[in-house]
Protein backbone atom coordinates (compact mmCIF):
# COMPACT_ATOMS: atom_id res chain seq x y z
CA UNK A 1 0.00 0.00 0.00
CA UNK A 2 1.85 3.48 -0.81
CA UNK A 3 0.75 5.69 1.90
CA UNK A 4 1.45 8.94 0.92
CA UNK A 5 -0.84 11.30 3.86
CA UNK A 6 2.85 12.09 6.49
CA UNK A 7 3.92 13.66 3.33
CA UNK A 8 1.09 15.28 2.29
CA UNK A 9 0.13 16.93 5.44
CA UNK A 10 3.79 18.23 6.63
CA UNK A 11 3.92 19.53 3.09
CA UNK A 12 0.31 21.81 3.50
CA UNK A 13 2.01 22.84 6.65
CA UNK A 14 -1.02 21.30 8.76
CA UNK A 15 -0.17 19.62 12.19
CA UNK A 16 -1.81 16.27 13.37
CA UNK A 17 -3.83 17.91 15.61
CA UNK A 18 -5.61 19.52 13.49
CA UNK A 19 -5.82 16.99 10.90
CA UNK A 20 -7.48 14.39 13.02
CA UNK A 21 -9.82 17.51 14.59
CA UNK A 22 -11.31 18.13 11.03
CA UNK A 23 -11.23 13.92 10.18
CA UNK A 24 -13.14 13.60 13.57
CA UNK A 25 -10.32 10.85 14.95
CA UNK A 26 -7.69 10.91 17.35
CA UNK A 27 -4.04 12.60 16.90
CA UNK A 28 -2.80 8.80 17.51
CA UNK A 29 -5.08 7.31 14.98
CA UNK A 30 -3.10 9.78 12.18
CA UNK A 31 0.14 8.54 13.36
CA UNK A 32 -1.15 5.30 13.16
CA UNK A 33 -2.54 6.03 9.58
CA UNK A 34 0.76 7.26 8.71
CA UNK A 35 2.49 4.18 10.22
CA UNK A 36 0.68 2.19 7.95
CA UNK A 37 -0.89 0.12 11.23
CA UNK A 38 -3.83 1.46 10.98
CA UNK A 39 -6.38 1.63 7.76
CA UNK A 40 -9.08 4.17 7.81
CA UNK A 41 -12.56 3.65 6.67
CA UNK A 42 -13.89 5.19 3.37
CA UNK A 43 -15.93 7.84 5.59
CA UNK A 44 -12.41 8.67 7.57
CA UNK A 45 -10.16 8.63 4.29
CA UNK A 46 -12.54 11.09 2.64
CA UNK A 47 -12.44 13.46 5.37
CA UNK A 48 -8.69 13.54 5.03
CA UNK A 49 -8.59 14.07 1.74
CA UNK A 50 -10.85 16.86 1.93
CA UNK A 51 -8.78 18.47 4.73
CA UNK A 52 -5.91 17.98 3.14
CA UNK A 53 -7.53 19.15 -0.60
CA UNK A 54 -6.56 16.19 -2.53
CA UNK A 55 -8.01 13.24 -3.45
CA UNK A 56 -8.23 9.88 -1.34
CA UNK A 57 -6.18 8.31 -4.48
CA UNK A 58 -3.30 10.82 -4.14
CA UNK A 59 -3.28 10.13 -0.37
CA UNK A 60 -3.58 5.70 -0.76
CA UNK A 61 -3.09 3.57 -3.26
CA UNK A 62 -2.27 -0.25 -4.04
CA UNK A 63 1.23 -0.67 -4.86
CA UNK A 64 1.55 -3.38 -7.26
CA UNK A 65 5.31 -4.06 -5.87
CA UNK A 66 3.77 -4.94 -2.43
CA UNK A 67 4.27 -7.17 0.16
CA UNK A 68 1.92 -10.40 0.26
CA UNK A 69 -0.31 -10.39 3.12
CA UNK A 70 1.33 -14.35 3.74
CA UNK A 71 4.10 -15.79 3.82
CA UNK A 72 5.22 -19.39 3.13
CA UNK A 73 7.16 -20.86 6.44
CA UNK A 74 8.50 -24.34 7.46
CA UNK A 75 7.19 -26.06 10.17
CA UNK A 76 7.93 -29.45 12.15
CA UNK A 77 4.62 -30.56 13.18
CA UNK A 78 4.69 -31.26 17.13
CA UNK A 79 3.04 -34.72 16.85
CA UNK A 80 4.38 -36.59 13.91
CA UNK A 81 1.39 -38.76 14.01
CA UNK A 82 -1.24 -36.13 13.18
CA UNK A 83 -2.71 -36.09 9.82
CA UNK A 84 -2.49 -31.90 8.83
CA UNK A 85 -5.27 -30.71 6.10
CA UNK A 86 -4.34 -27.99 3.97
CA UNK A 87 -7.17 -24.91 5.02
CA UNK A 88 -6.55 -26.01 8.92
CA UNK A 89 -5.65 -23.41 11.82
CA UNK A 90 -2.16 -23.64 13.18
CA UNK A 91 0.38 -21.83 15.24
CA UNK A 92 3.90 -21.97 15.02
CA UNK A 93 6.27 -22.01 18.00
CA UNK A 94 10.31 -21.05 17.93
CA UNK A 95 11.38 -23.81 20.48
CA UNK A 96 15.88 -23.23 20.63
CA UNK A 97 16.29 -23.64 16.07
CA UNK A 98 13.16 -25.40 15.74
CA UNK A 99 10.06 -23.73 14.04
CA UNK A 100 7.24 -26.22 16.05
CA UNK A 101 3.70 -26.27 14.39
CA UNK A 102 0.63 -26.91 16.80
CA UNK A 103 -2.94 -27.63 15.08
CA UNK A 104 -5.88 -26.19 16.96
CA UNK A 105 -7.20 -29.18 18.91
CA UNK A 106 -10.65 -30.84 17.64
CA UNK A 107 -12.15 -30.31 20.89
CA UNK A 108 -11.29 -27.90 23.45
CA UNK A 109 -8.62 -29.22 25.89
CA UNK A 110 -8.67 -26.77 29.00
CA UNK A 111 -10.54 -25.32 30.73
CA UNK A 112 -12.33 -22.31 29.53
CA UNK A 113 -11.58 -18.79 30.98
CA UNK A 114 -14.56 -17.78 33.43
CA UNK A 115 -15.44 -15.52 35.88
CA UNK A 116 -16.62 -18.58 38.07
CA UNK A 117 -19.26 -21.36 38.53
CA UNK A 118 -23.08 -21.38 38.21
CA UNK A 119 -24.63 -22.12 41.17
CA UNK A 120 -28.37 -22.06 39.94
CA UNK A 121 -30.53 -20.76 37.20
CA UNK A 122 -30.32 -16.92 38.19
CA UNK A 123 -26.90 -17.11 40.50
CA UNK A 124 -22.91 -17.43 40.04
CA UNK A 125 -20.56 -17.96 42.23
CA UNK A 126 -17.55 -15.79 41.35
CA UNK A 127 -13.44 -16.57 42.31
CA UNK A 128 -12.63 -13.11 43.69
CA UNK A 129 -13.23 -9.86 42.24
CA UNK A 130 -14.66 -9.31 38.83
CA UNK A 131 -14.49 -5.94 36.45
CA UNK A 132 -17.20 -5.82 34.33
CA UNK A 133 -17.00 -2.32 33.12
CA UNK A 134 -14.69 -2.46 30.16
CA UNK A 135 -16.80 -6.05 28.64
CA UNK A 136 -18.89 -6.27 25.53
CA UNK A 137 -21.25 -9.12 24.34
CA UNK A 138 -21.14 -9.91 21.23
CA UNK A 139 -23.40 -12.63 19.78
CA UNK A 140 -23.46 -14.37 16.07
CA UNK A 141 -22.74 -17.44 14.43
CA UNK A 142 -19.12 -16.21 12.59
CA UNK A 143 -16.56 -18.41 13.53
CA UNK A 144 -14.05 -15.77 13.04
CA UNK A 145 -15.54 -13.65 15.83
CA UNK A 146 -12.46 -14.91 17.90
CA UNK A 147 -10.41 -13.43 15.64
CA UNK A 148 -11.72 -10.05 16.59
CA UNK A 149 -12.43 -10.47 20.24
CA UNK A 150 -8.41 -11.78 20.25
CA UNK A 151 -7.67 -8.15 18.67
CA UNK A 152 -9.88 -6.34 20.63
CA UNK A 153 -8.25 -7.86 24.37
CA UNK A 154 -5.50 -6.49 22.89
CA UNK A 155 -6.57 -3.22 22.76
CA UNK A 156 -7.56 -3.68 26.41
CA UNK A 157 -11.39 -4.12 25.49
CA UNK A 158 -12.95 -7.48 26.74
CA UNK A 159 -15.12 -9.29 24.61
CA UNK A 160 -17.53 -12.04 25.52
CA UNK A 161 -18.51 -13.75 22.72
CA UNK A 162 -22.09 -15.66 22.66
CA UNK A 163 -22.98 -18.43 20.13
CA UNK A 164 -26.15 -17.51 18.27
CA UNK A 165 -27.71 -17.24 14.55
CA UNK A 166 -28.67 -14.54 12.70
CA UNK A 167 -32.00 -13.85 13.76
CA UNK A 168 -31.87 -15.00 17.67
CA UNK A 169 -28.19 -12.09 17.77
CA UNK A 170 -30.83 -9.76 16.56
CA UNK A 171 -33.86 -10.81 19.06
CA UNK A 172 -31.38 -10.31 22.02
CA UNK A 173 -29.93 -6.43 20.77
CA UNK A 174 -33.65 -5.48 20.79
CA UNK A 175 -34.15 -6.65 24.15
CA UNK A 176 -31.27 -5.49 25.01
CA UNK A 177 -29.40 -8.52 26.32
CA UNK A 178 -26.29 -7.82 24.22
CA UNK A 179 -24.05 -4.66 22.85
CA UNK A 180 -23.85 -6.05 19.07
CA UNK A 181 -25.28 -8.72 16.91
CA UNK A 182 -23.74 -10.39 14.29
CA UNK A 183 -25.90 -11.01 11.37
CA UNK A 184 -26.18 -12.43 7.72
CA UNK A 185 -29.57 -12.18 6.81
CA UNK A 186 -29.36 -9.03 5.19
CA UNK A 187 -32.62 -7.85 6.83
CA UNK A 188 -34.03 -4.44 6.33
CA UNK A 189 -35.53 -4.58 9.43
CA UNK A 190 -32.24 -5.31 11.31
CA UNK A 191 -31.72 -1.09 11.07
CA UNK A 192 -34.78 0.03 12.05
CA UNK A 193 -35.54 1.92 15.18
CA UNK A 194 -31.97 3.26 16.11
CA UNK A 195 -29.39 0.83 14.83
CA UNK A 196 -26.58 0.95 13.12
CA UNK A 197 -24.93 -1.58 10.90
CA UNK A 198 -21.38 -1.97 10.09
CA UNK A 199 -19.51 -4.24 7.82
CA UNK A 200 -17.36 -7.07 9.29
CA UNK A 201 -16.35 -8.97 6.45
CA UNK A 202 -17.45 -10.30 2.71
CA UNK A 203 -17.61 -14.05 3.02
CA UNK A 204 -19.24 -17.33 0.98
CA UNK A 205 -21.76 -19.67 2.20
CA UNK A 206 -21.49 -23.28 0.31
CA UNK A 207 -21.76 -26.79 0.18
CA UNK A 208 -19.47 -28.56 2.25
CA UNK A 209 -18.06 -31.82 1.62
CA UNK A 210 -15.85 -34.48 2.76
CA UNK A 211 -11.77 -34.15 1.58
CA UNK A 212 -11.55 -35.39 -2.33
CA UNK A 213 -15.59 -35.08 -1.97
CA UNK A 214 -16.54 -38.97 -1.86
CA UNK A 215 -20.01 -38.34 -2.95
CA UNK A 216 -19.61 -36.09 -5.76
CA UNK A 217 -21.99 -33.50 -4.48
CA UNK A 218 -21.63 -30.40 -6.95
CA UNK A 219 -24.95 -28.78 -6.78
CA UNK A 220 -27.74 -28.82 -4.13
CA UNK A 221 -30.04 -30.93 -6.80
CA UNK A 222 -27.11 -33.57 -5.29
CA UNK A 223 -28.52 -33.74 -2.14
CA UNK A 224 -31.27 -35.74 -3.30
CA UNK A 225 -29.34 -38.57 -3.96
CA UNK A 226 -30.49 -41.97 -2.07
CA UNK A 227 -26.87 -42.15 -0.62
CA UNK A 228 -26.20 -38.77 1.07
CA UNK A 229 -26.70 -38.03 4.31
CA UNK A 230 -27.25 -33.94 4.72
CA UNK A 231 -26.97 -31.99 7.89
CA UNK A 232 -29.50 -29.02 8.03
CA UNK A 233 -28.61 -25.65 10.37
CA UNK A 234 -31.42 -24.69 13.29
CA UNK A 235 -34.61 -22.53 11.52
CA UNK A 236 -33.50 -18.94 11.98
CA UNK A 237 -29.95 -19.12 11.01
CA UNK A 238 -28.86 -17.54 7.53
CA UNK A 239 -27.52 -20.72 6.19
CA UNK A 240 -31.01 -22.48 6.92
CA UNK A 241 -32.54 -19.78 4.74
CA UNK A 242 -30.14 -20.04 2.07
CA UNK A 243 -31.28 -23.87 2.25
CA UNK A 244 -34.69 -23.43 2.15
CA UNK A 245 -34.02 -20.75 -0.70
CA UNK A 246 -32.16 -23.01 -2.87
CA UNK A 247 -34.39 -26.40 -2.74
CA UNK A 248 -37.24 -23.86 -3.72
CA UNK A 249 -35.95 -22.46 -6.73
CA UNK A 250 -34.81 -26.46 -7.52
CA UNK A 251 -38.10 -27.57 -7.25
CA UNK A 252 -37.38 -29.67 -4.34
CA UNK A 253 -39.26 -30.76 -1.01
CA UNK A 254 -36.46 -30.58 1.93
CA UNK A 255 -37.85 -33.35 3.75
CA UNK A 256 -37.31 -35.66 1.25
CA UNK A 257 -33.54 -35.15 1.92
CA UNK A 258 -31.96 -37.80 3.83
CA UNK A 259 -30.95 -36.20 7.27
CA UNK A 260 -32.32 -32.74 6.18
CA UNK A 261 -34.55 -32.92 9.57
CA UNK A 262 -31.34 -32.81 11.75
CA UNK A 263 -29.95 -29.85 12.47
CA UNK A 264 -26.29 -28.33 13.66
CA UNK A 265 -26.80 -24.85 15.99
CA UNK A 266 -23.49 -23.08 14.13
CA UNK A 267 -21.29 -23.16 11.21
CA UNK A 268 -18.12 -25.36 12.87
CA UNK A 269 -20.81 -27.47 14.67
CA UNK A 270 -22.07 -28.55 11.20
CA UNK A 271 -18.81 -28.74 9.54
CA UNK A 272 -17.83 -30.98 12.52
CA UNK A 273 -20.68 -33.40 11.44
CA UNK A 274 -19.16 -33.99 8.07
CA UNK A 275 -15.63 -34.31 9.16
CA UNK A 276 -16.31 -36.96 11.75
CA UNK A 277 -18.44 -39.13 9.01
CA UNK A 278 -21.93 -37.84 10.79
CA UNK A 279 -23.05 -36.39 7.52
CA UNK A 280 -21.85 -36.35 3.90
CA UNK A 281 -22.68 -32.76 3.38
CA UNK A 282 -24.02 -29.47 5.31
CA UNK A 283 -24.25 -25.34 3.86
CA UNK A 284 -21.92 -23.50 6.19
CA UNK A 285 -19.74 -20.69 6.01
CA UNK A 286 -16.05 -21.30 4.08
CA UNK A 287 -14.41 -20.62 7.30
CA UNK A 288 -15.93 -23.45 9.02
CA UNK A 289 -14.49 -25.72 5.81
CA UNK A 290 -10.89 -24.69 6.30
CA UNK A 291 -11.42 -25.52 10.09
CA UNK A 292 -11.42 -29.16 9.60
CA UNK A 293 -9.58 -29.22 6.17
CA UNK A 294 -12.43 -29.93 4.33
CA UNK A 295 -13.75 -29.05 0.42
CA UNK A 296 -16.25 -26.53 -0.14
CA UNK A 297 -18.01 -25.52 -2.97
CA UNK A 298 -19.82 -21.89 -2.77
CA UNK A 299 -23.08 -20.84 -3.50
CA UNK A 300 -23.64 -17.90 -2.15
CA UNK A 301 -21.52 -14.27 -1.78
CA UNK A 302 -22.73 -12.49 1.76
CA UNK A 303 -21.87 -9.88 3.86
CA UNK A 304 -21.07 -10.16 7.63
CA UNK A 305 -22.43 -7.12 9.75
CA UNK A 306 -22.48 -6.07 12.82
CA UNK A 307 -25.24 -4.63 14.47
CA UNK A 308 -25.42 -1.94 17.14
CA UNK A 309 -27.61 0.73 18.87
CA UNK A 310 -26.61 3.92 17.63
CA UNK A 311 -26.71 5.10 21.04
CA UNK A 312 -24.03 2.75 21.73
CA UNK A 313 -21.49 4.18 19.34
CA UNK A 314 -20.10 7.06 21.16
CA UNK A 315 -18.94 4.28 23.85
CA UNK A 316 -15.31 3.73 24.34
CA UNK A 317 -14.96 0.05 24.28
CA UNK A 318 -17.47 -0.25 21.06
CA UNK A 319 -15.26 2.87 19.45
CA UNK A 320 -11.93 0.39 20.33
CA UNK A 321 -14.09 -2.66 18.34
CA UNK A 322 -15.04 -0.44 15.14
CA UNK A 323 -11.72 0.58 15.30
CA UNK A 324 -10.07 -3.00 15.03
CA UNK A 325 -11.76 -3.76 11.90
CA UNK A 326 -9.28 -1.10 9.81
CA UNK A 327 -6.16 -2.25 11.89
CA UNK A 328 -4.20 -4.24 9.08
CA UNK A 329 -2.94 -7.09 10.99
CA UNK A 330 -6.70 -8.03 12.09
CA UNK A 331 -7.35 -7.65 8.14
CA UNK A 332 -4.54 -9.63 7.25
CA UNK A 333 -5.32 -12.57 9.45
CA UNK A 334 -8.98 -12.77 8.39
CA UNK A 335 -7.92 -12.79 5.24
CA UNK A 336 -5.12 -15.75 5.80
CA UNK A 337 -6.98 -17.85 8.35
CA UNK A 338 -10.73 -17.63 7.53
CA UNK A 339 -10.36 -16.45 3.51
CA UNK A 340 -12.52 -13.37 3.81
CA UNK A 341 -12.82 -10.29 1.77
CA UNK A 342 -12.66 -7.59 4.07
CA UNK A 343 -12.17 -4.57 1.72
CA UNK A 344 -15.20 -3.30 3.24
CA UNK A 345 -14.91 -3.88 6.89
CA UNK A 346 -15.32 -1.22 8.93
CA UNK A 347 -17.68 0.39 6.58
CA UNK A 348 -20.87 1.58 8.27
CA UNK A 349 -24.05 1.69 5.85
CA UNK A 350 -26.56 2.87 8.18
Amino acid sequence: MINRLAGIRKSRGVAAVDLAAQAGITRQAIYAIEAGTYMPNTAVALKLARALETTVEELFALDPEDHPLAELRVFEPLDGADLLAPGEPIQICRVGRRAIGVAAPLFPAYLPVADGIISDSTHATIAGESDDTNRLLIAGCDPALSVLAAHAREAGIDVVLANGNSARSLEWLRDGKIDIAGTHLDDPAASRRGFSVVTFALWEEGLVVRRGNPKAIRRVEDLGNPGVEFINREEGSGSRRLFDTLIASAGMTSSKLKGSRNAAAGHLAAAWAVASGAADCCIAASSGARRFGLDFIPLASERFELVIHKRDLTRKAVQGVLDVLNRSRFRRQLEVIAGYDVSRAGETTL
